[in-house]
């Protein structure tokens, strides 16, 4: 445990995926690389502002690469080049897609642990959008990555709502090349195929932690959820039925950490958060759990 602007914080995200307590970490996503200059400047001094006030709380925080398969600017540069020394780097952890060059992902990678970066997320990349992958699995480029640091703790992906025999394989295949692992997004509506995940992990052995992912839905806007629906499953009528009954994007994102816990996750990481708010915004969702 570490002191950290008066908030006792865990040393690592390893460490704290592998301790008694529950890891709730944030997703953020970096400004798409076509903004103009002003509106990128914004808009990354709202997400340092989101990244300073999430980990001063003790909470990790992931950076997106390319998501939904528009380029996004180099997250890591622009970590490295504004976050001051209260920000402790070990609750900092970078996505980095395989949908680059060889050689960028590898410099990437020793970027990160040249700056006192501790975890990377290695993932393919959606193949239907953007940039084709440099390697044809991300277990590659994690092998490639392993063989030039040891210090890099690296994260995969699993999709719980595929099939659980296949995914668990995946997960426990002896190239995986991965300390833990973040899930596809789920929710309280995907609890059986969850519990089908987890059950199939159990009989087999899996002692890789995992945080499952859950998507922040800020309202039931069909068109926004039929275009998110392209990217990953989102139970469009359920949410439409919920937010029409009075529910809230709190009380709908916390039912499903509720729910989700009783069906036996234990660690979570949450998407689409607003960055202006995203500390606060946060704090009232896990206050519902």
């Amino acid at each position: 445990m570490r002191l950290v602007s008066g908030v006792h914080v865990m040393g690592s995200l390893l460490e704290a995926l592998r301790s008694n307590e529950r890891v709730v970490a944030a997703e953020l996503r970096p400004p798409r690389a076509e903004l103009a200059t002003a509106a990128s400047m914004d808009a990354w001094i709202d997400t340092y502002h989101a990244v300073r006030g999430l980990t001063r709380r003790g909470t990790f925080v992931f950076l997106t690469d390319s998501a939904v398969g528009l380029r996004e600017e180099d997250n890591l540069r622009h970590l490295v080049t504004n976050l001051g020394g209260d920000v402790p780097r070990s609750h900092v952890v970078p996505f980095l897609t395989c949908k680059h060059s060889t050689e960028y992902c590898l410099a990437y990678a020793d970027r990160a642990r040249q700056n006192g970066f501790e975890s990377l997320v290695i993932l393919g990349g959606d193949r239907h959008v953007g940039p084709a992958r440099c390697v044809e699995h991300a277990w590659q480029l994690r092998e490639m990555i392993r063989s030039r640091d040891s210090d890099l703790s690296l994260g995969g992906w699993a999709n719980p709502h595929a099939d659980p025999a296949s995914q668990v394989g995946h997960l426990l295949d002896a190239r995986m090349t991965a300390e833990f692992y973040l899930t596809q997004i789920v929710s309280h509506h995907s609890c059986g195929a969850v519990e089908r995940f987890l059950a199939e992990g159990t009989r087999r052995g899996l002692a890789l932690p995992g945080m499952f992912g859950i998507f922040y839905y800020r309202s039931a806007n069909r068109k926004t959820l039929e275009t998110l629906r392209a990217f990953l499953p989102v139970p469009v009528e359920e949410l439409s039925a919920e937010f029409a009954e009075g529910s809230t994007p709190d009380a709908i994102c916390a039912r499903s950490i509720r729910e989700l816990t009783a069906a036996g996750a234990k660690h979570f990481y949450i998407s689409n958060l607003p960055v202006g708010h995203a500390a606060a915004t946060l704090q009232r969702i896990l206050e519902r759990v």
